[in-house]
């Protein structure tokens, strides 16, 4: 019997999702463990395989989504890094790009943050290369040897070499790369043209920085978490989910780790999208509730939509990644009430997993929206399955400070207010995915995961209108079963810069096919079935003299037989659909071709039910009491693992389960579906 196993790292729970041949399934959850993440990890490893009653060299796969590369940066935890420029180009990364954050004045305050290459890790080389690939100034070697020395007996663990117009050419930092390894063998070394073959210099440098100032940290977690498994019997490989929800190889994400920087979100929109489609709901709004933060995103016709654009605290890097907006809004989010306008606001800051909300009885006092949820009766008084006891005192101690401060009349009054704010917050961030890009938001299904997103989904659905609210099986689990559907995933793209009208269809066709036969290789270098392969084909499009591109879909054999007429109406279409014009007189334009290779992997079965009658009765635990509008309301509490597909629920209710609460309001029905997801609409 052959058993794989997704796990994902949060910032409160890491989530594993053991599923096998036989359709088998087995969940955990345990609290993470920030200083070291690869300690719960094994924890949860023992646990899981513990209660499958299996040993850890029975696993096949192990797929994990990370957020190693992102703290790096978020907590300015990475290493030094040297780089290597051409010459006259020192100041690259400090130039950036005249952009502010904030109204117009925005530059007065703005604290510029220094860059993941400081000045004097920088060293200008000798060479240039003009913008068709031709060595205009040839590599100096001796000098470059000089500048190579000077850099790592100084100290930096790592290079990056990014010289202009390399990504015409890799030829002369290949040429540096290679006296690298003759100076200092296996030292780690980063190419802006390997890591992204495109234009922009500044782009292109900052994000080859970027991979050498997460490497080594992401390289040490790896080599850890694989060497600590195979201490414990295992005989798999560890793949990395990548940040456009792919998978990529453990040797892959040691040298680019830069391709899994949102590899955590990027797993639950895989997961979402597995759910709500054999559900019948193609196109979704993902509703991702953690204890820290909350990550919103859209996908459309069954398809993650992926951004060639992700910030990361202060910077924006090119790297392909699943279109996610985040906000801080979590479990953990605290509320406070600050002394110069006595307005109340919840997060950005969150308590996390220590000391966590003051309901989890660690030693956290500060109002949180757990605690809310607690006060107004939205969280019964266990969690996890009965593992977790909640602090229903200390929780009210809680959230009555906020009482306290603005004289809202009651505690209830309070918790209803955070709720309120929080909600609003979240409903926001699916607006900036759904109706800022050109959708109604009530053409989408919401679904709801993550320990949090169940108990909110509701009441966000009734902001903004988008039903039904799903609510999948194991919600709280679902960023580790997007680990164990995401396929593996490679991109190879060329900058060709030509209006369409200039633009040969016969060489575009040419280069296509070129960067499609690059996708096969890698595919046939990955030990990938020719019959689970398959290549993807698009087109980074503008308007000329634009500085963003759309990415439009595009076929080799297409352009061939029919030109490129096709290509440009439907950038057209793409470009009124999310901005509400076209620019007419206006010539569109290729920036860059790309072809996408995809590797499927088995898809774990999940249970299905044939659909029987309305009655919920069975499923009944207990009677509760809630707060809705000031109001105490009667309200039942459901246990999930007894509803079967075909049971109704009417609100106001509460369905608990293993790993999250779903909320039911008043005037809204859940429906159990043969998937055994509950389908919220309104009543």
């Amino acid at each position: 019997m052959a058993y794989r196993l997704g796990v994902d790292v949060g910032g409160t729970f890491t989530d594993l999702y053991l599923v096998s041949d036989d359709g088998a399934r087995f969940r955990v959850k345990t609290p993470s463990t920030p200083a070291d993440p690869s300690e719960a990890v094994l924890t949860g490893v023992k646990r899981i395989c513990s209660e499958a009653g299996i040993t850890v060299a029975d696993l096949q796969n192990f797929l994990h989504g990370t957020t190693i590369a992102t703290n790096a940066v978020l907590e300015s935890k990475g290493a030094r890094v040297g780089l290597l420029t051409t010459m006259g180009f020192k100041q690259i990364l400090h130039l950036a790009r005249s952009q502010t954050p904030g109204p117009l004045a925005g530059w007065l305050i703005m604290i510029k943050p220094d860059p993941p290459a400081l000045l004097s890790d920088t060293l200008e080389i000798t060479e240039r290369m003009d913008a068709r690939g031709n060595t205009i100034v040839p590599v100096d070697k001796a000098k470059t040897e000089a500048s190579i020395k000077q850099l790592v007996e100084s100290g930096v663990e790592t290079l990056t070499i990014a010289f202009i117009n390399s990504y015409i050419s890799s030829t002369h930092e290949e040429q540096v790369a290679e006296i690298v390894e003759r100076l200092y063998p296996g030292f780690p070394v980063t190419l802006s043209s390997h890591v992204l073959p495109e234009f922009r210099e500044y782009e292109r440098t900052l994000t080859a920085c970027m991979n050498s100032y997460v490497r080594p940290k992401v390289q040490g977690y790896v080599s850890h978490l694989s060497s600590e498994l195979k201490a414990l019997g295992a005989t798999c490989e560890v793949n990395i989910l990548r940040s456009d929800a792919g998978l990529m190889t453990a040797r892959e994400a040691g040298r680019n780790p830069i391709y899994g920087v949102l590899s955590g979100p990027s797993g639950g929109v895989a997961g979402a999208l597995f759910v709500s489609t054999r559900a019948g709901f193609p196109n979704i709004l993902t509703f991702d509730m953690g204890g820290t933060s909350t990550d919103v995103a859209l996908c459309q016709d069954g398809q993650p939509t992926i951004g060639r654009e992700t910030s990361i605290s202060h910077f924006r890097l090119r790297v392909p990644a699943v279109d996610v907006h985040t906000v801080g809004a979590g479990g953990g989010s605290i509320a406070h009430v600050p002394e110069l306008t006595k307005a109340l606001r919840v997060g950005p800051q969150s308590a996390g997993a220590v000391p966590g909300p003051a309901a989890y009885g660690r030693g956290g006092t500060a109002p949180t929206v757990t605690d809310a949820n607690v006060v107004v009766g939205h969280l019964p008084a266990s969690l996890i399955g009965g593992e977790m006891t909640l602090d229903v005192a200390g929780a009210h101690a809680a959230v009555k400070s906020i009482d306290d401060a603005m004289g809202l009349g009651s505690t209830e009054n309070a918790a209803e207010g955070m709720l309120a704010i929080v909600n609003e917050n979240m409903a926001g961030a699916l607006r900036v995915v759904s109706v800022q890009r050109g959708h109604d938001p009530r053409d989408f299904a919401l679904v709801a995961y993550g320990g949090a997103g169940p108990l909110h989904a509701n009441a966000v659905a009734e902001i903004i209108g988008s039903f039904p609210v799903l609510i999948p099986p194991a919600p709280g689990l679902l960023c580790a079963l997007g680990d164990l559907v995401a396929d593996f995933r490679d991109e190879f793209a060329r900058t060709y810069i030509r209006v369409i009208e200039e633009a040969d269809p016969v060489e575009v066709a040419r280069i296509l096919e070129e960067l499609g036969g690059r996708a096969k290789k890698w595919l046939d270098d990955e030990s990938i079935p020719q019959e689970d392969g398959r290549v993807t084909f698009n087109a980074d499009m503008r308007y000329h003299g634009q500085g963003y591109e759309i990415p439009v879909a595009v076929e080799p054999a297409e352009v061939r037989a029919t030109g490129l007429g096709g290509l440009d109406e439907r950038f057209n279409q793409l470009h009124e659909q999310l901005y509400g014009f076209r620019m007419p007189n206006t010539r569109a334009e290729i920036v860059n071709l790309r072809a996408i290779g995809f590797g499927s992997v088995e898809k774990p079965e999940l249970p299905e039910g044939a659909l029987g009658g309305k009655d919920s009765s069975g499923a009944v635990a207990s009677q509760h009491t809630m707060i809705h509008k000031g109001q105490k309301i009667a309200a039942t509490i459901y246990d999930r693992s007894k509803l079967m597909p075909g049971n109704e629920i009417d609100g106001p209710a509460i369905v608990t389960e293993f790993d999250s609460t779903t909320v039911i309001l008043p005037g809204y029905r859940g429906a159990v579906d043969k998937h055994f997801n509950i389908l919220i609409n309104r009543a």
